[in-house]
């Protein structure tokens, strides 16, 4: 399903399309550095202590979050240029995408970027060797990690518009926000192989982001009480 948030609502337009690769490049870009610097780090350290060696590795998805949020600003940044150029080559003085759009396909780049990378991973542990759960572990290993990616994707998602609606009206509350929450949701994944600890308050995180950004998206309190009701 998260998957489909691009076939349907970014594949007919050639403009989000762009929008959509230049966010996945900067998840990447993110993801890049991080990943360096924690290389470099445990190269750097003792191999033999474990101690420490979890230490770099909570350290390195901490740090991992921060560059991806910083990155997300910087390309808010680039987009708003982007509209401002947008409009001086217009005839009507209009831009052909408002900052909510760029903030959903921005979103929507780098969460499939961040889902793609881990189906990746996901698919090189299926190749083996051995076989999940024959040590007493779970075997729902592939099933929950797709429903970990799946969150994640909506949560990009939604942590993009939320983003960009605090850049745009200057309220840095909802930047700490976006922040906190992509913190925690990264720190409960220490909680597995308890995987509900991780992936019951990832939902509920995101479904407190998804009715936030349809909110700001300007959508009625109403409607999301009738909707949550299920009433027509």
């Amino acid at each position: 399903p998260a998957f489909g948030l691009f076939i349907f609502t970014i594949a007919r337009d050639p403009l989000r399309i762009i929008i959509l690769i230049a966010g996945a490049f900067f998840w990447l870009v993110s993801l890049l550095l991080s990943s360096l610097i924690w290389f470099i780090a445990v190269k750097a350290s003792d191999p033999q202590d474990e101690r420490l060696q979890k230490g770099l590795l909570i350290f390195g998805v901490m740090f991992s979050v921060l560059l991806q949020e910083a990155f997300r600003f910087l390309y808010y940044k680039l987009l708003r240029k982007a509209i401002e150029g947008l409009v001086a080559l217009s005839e009507d003085g209009c831009s052909p995408i408002s900052i909510q759009q760029m903030a959903y396909v921005a979103g929507v780049g780098f969460g499939l970027m961040s889902g793609a990378f881990s189906m990746i991973n996901l698919l090189a542990d299926a190749l083996g060797p051995g076989t999940v759960g024959i040590h007493g572990d779970s075997q729902l290993y592939f099933l929950t990690s797709a429903f970990m990616t799946m969150v994640l994707i909506f949560l990009h998602t939604f942590w993009g518009i939320l983003f960009f609606h605090g850049c745009e009206h200057r309220r840095w509350w909802e930047i700490v926000a976006v922040v906190i929450m992509h913190l925690t949701v990264s720190g409960l994944s220490f909680c597995n192989p308890l995987y509900v600890g991780s992936l019951v308050p990832s939902y509920l995180l995101m479904a407190a982001a998804a009715a936030w950004a349809y909110l700001l998206s300007g959508g009625s309190a109403q409607n999301l009480r009738r909707f949550l009701l299920c009433k027509c």
